[in-house]
């Protein structure tokens, strides 16, 4: 449809370099513990594993961290590769290919986790079919989606992605757009009707006329906005090499001092093996991967680890609404009746008709009538002319069900007796070819929104909420005033939605949470995407955060397990490095000798790495507000 990077998912984890000094490094230790404990043999010999891995593997990652001096970006790696040749001059090679281990496996299993822009641009080519079927009089053909052109007639098969953007010329049908454009019904679909590119036909074959290529189609468009917003991803500074930035050069200016007072570089050397940054480099990588396991536990899936580190400190939270603070589905809100007319019986003639009906609506008047209890009658002579409403006979009863406009083409007279037209979607009922009443839909909000918006600002210290929505503007302002929300946004494209995020990151760190394909650019540029549920392989690639059970509660839990791991990280980290700073001190004034201070930093590391454990055991609640009712 359009130009992309390569499909692919990323370098594989086995092809990544830091992936091959790991395995490799794991290997030679193998080997050494081997020659050293079991077999026996000259001391040289029992060094060789560790030597190959500090020249093979040591050697490479030293060398990329010079270069990172040179551009000035002191993180806590950079102290570990001094650790590394530290430990090569003082012979301690052991604890030279532990810190090659550390460093280059923690880069592996990061750069696994991070997803990759390719993945999500995979995802978007591999959701559009590769062919389309053109119909040139009674014949239709295969053709790659690249031969379609302008006034071409396409055929689309029930249960295909409409491949272009085009005008209905037969058929009768619905196609599911809410991906799209955010409105959360099944759009009815009759010759003239307009068609999106990525939308899911139903049980219909429909007969469409191209009204663009498919590579100017709305759905090729997305693709290129997500390619923008993917490539002009800001880069979030982690949280190991904010502290590192200031411990890395604190460390090796003791050293220096060190050395410099005393004369001996020995005391050099001892400041470096007790500065080895272990608590940044395990602690907190631990406290991570502990807050991705218990969220797994929690139906929350965690694909970028650096969503945990900055959620707690966004300040502003986005919200798509189709699925997301609405259930996405419709449902009956209100039921209008003329004079004459009682609600339960009418609605038991109306459902008891549209049992048979493959409406989008007609599902939310069964729930109606069945939370009503109403009686079920029998239906006969039931007909649903494509685009003309419901008819039948119930009970004895000619039963019509129709729209307001349709209604007053055929009965103007009646437009003085219907009700003020509202937002939303409505249907006119006749009963013996009287105006019986008009039920009104929407799609209804979570019972929890209200409660869950208004928390957030005193529990999380958000300073903005904002509903941005691809909907129309009586919806999405139907829905802001029940949840509490301000800040509104209606009829919103993908760009636009994008340039809104892109905005309000620029000022502060911002969470958007959304649910459709018309939502995956936003996700991506926000600090942290949270995607509800797994309705599109697209949004759960553009993600960092996969809510599974769509949920409002996941969200809260998910504020609440990032808030504890910073927490907790931030706790093994400064307190490990103050212990090691206090061992630095030692050493520096000849108290504590290599040997002793890399024993005393082992001390340092386990302490660390104990508390940073602690994260992964579920506190006693993980939400702060009332989901059963207002806030």
């Amino acid at each position: 449809m359009t130009d992309t990077p390569s499909a692919s998912s990323g370098t594989p984890l086995w092809k990544s370099l830091e992936t091959v000094i790991a395995i490799f490094t794991i290997i030679m230790i193998v080997v050494y513990l081997f020659l050293r404990y079991g077999w026996g043999g000259s001391e040289t010999i029992q060094n060789l594993p560790l030597w190959s891995v500090l020249l093979l593997g040591g050697t490479p990652l030293v060398w990329g961290l010079l270069v990172k001096m040179v551009h000035r970006e002191f993180g806590s790696d950079l102290l570990a590769g001094i650790s590394i040749v530290v430990s090569v001059i003082l012979g301690e090679y052991l604890a030279g290919s532990l810190v090659v281990l550390m460093l280059s496996g923690g880069e592996a299993l990061e750069a696994y986790a991070v997803r990759s822009a390719s993945s999500v641009l995979q995802a978007l080519s591999k959701r559009m079919p590769s062919v389309a079927h053109r119909k040139t009089d009674s014949l239709i053909e295969d053709i790659s989606l690249d031969q379609i052109e302008i006034n071409d007639t396409i055929v689309i098969f029930p249960h295909e992605i409409c491949p272009i953007d085009g005008v209905v010329l037969e058929g009768h049908g619905v196609m599911d757009e809410s991906y799209l454009t955010g409105e959360p019904y099944m759009m009815s679909k009759t010759p003239g009707s307009q068609v999106l590119s990525g939308a899911i036909n139903g049980e219909a074959a429909l007969i469409v006329r191209a009204e663009k290529r498919a590579v100017d189609s709305r759905y090729a468009r997305i693709m290129e906005v997500m390619q923008a917003s993917e490539q002009h991803r800001p880069h979030m500074r982690r949280l190991a090499d904010k502290l590192g930035a200031w411990y890395t050069p604190l460390a090796v200016l003791i050293g220096i001092a060190a050395w410099a007072l005393s004369g001996d570089p020995v005391r050099f050397l001892a400041v470096m093996v007790v500065a080895t940054p272990c608590p940044l480099l395990i602690a907190i990588p631990v406290a991570i991967i502990g807050s991705i396991s218990l969220a797994a536990r929690r139906a929350i899936i965690v694909r970028d680890p650096t969503s945990l580190e900055t959620a707690d400190t966004c300040r502003t939270i986005i919200f798509d609404k189709t699925g997301t603070l609405t259930y996405g589905e419709p449902q009956l809100t209100e039921q209008l009746y003329a004079p004459g007319f009682h609600g339960s019986e009418v609605l038991s003639l109306v459902g008891s008709l549209e049992q048979f009906s493959k409406h989008p609506l007609s599902q939310a008047i069964l729930d109606a009538m069945q939370a009503a209890k109403a009686v079920v009658h029998e239906a006969t002579e039931i007909s649903e002319p494509p685009g003309q409403g419901l008819r039948g006979t119930v009970a004895g009863r000619s039963i019509e069900i129709t729209s307001r406009k349709k209604l007053l083409k055929q009965q103007p007279e009646l437009e003085s007796q219907l009700p003020e037209q509202v937002g939303g979607l409505e249907c006119a009922i006749l009963i013996d070819d009287q105006y019986a009443g008009t039920y009104r839909f929407r799609d209804t909000p979570r019972t929890d929104g209200l409660s869950f918006i208004n928390h957030l600002s005193p529990k999380h210290q958000f300073q903005r909420m904002m509903l941005v929505s691809g909907d129309r503007e009586s919806e999405v302002r139907y829905l802001a005033e029940q949840v509490g929300i301000d800040d509104v946004y209606f009829s919103q494209s993908p760009e636009q939605k994008l340039e809104i995020v892109n905005d309000e990151t620029a000022q502060a760190n911002t969470i958007f949470v959304g649910d459709g394909i018309n939502d995956a650019p936003a996700l991506v540029a926000a600090t942290v995407g949270v995607a509800f549920g797994q309705n599109s392989d697209v949004t759960t690639e553009a993600a960092d955060v996969i809510v599974m059970d769509s949920s409002l509660q996941k969200i809260d839990e998910f504020l609440h397990i990032s808030r504890r791991m910073r927490r907790i990280a931030l706790q093994s980290a400064i307190g490990g490095m103050g212990l090691s700073l206090l061992g630095m001190l030692l050493a520096a004034f000849g108290y504590l000798p290599p040997v002793a201070g890399a024993i005393s930093q082992e001390v340092i590391d386990v302490l660390a790495v104990l508390n940073a454990l602690r994260v992964a055991i579920p506190p006693k609640a993980l939400i702060d507000f009332n989901p059963d009712g207002q806030a």
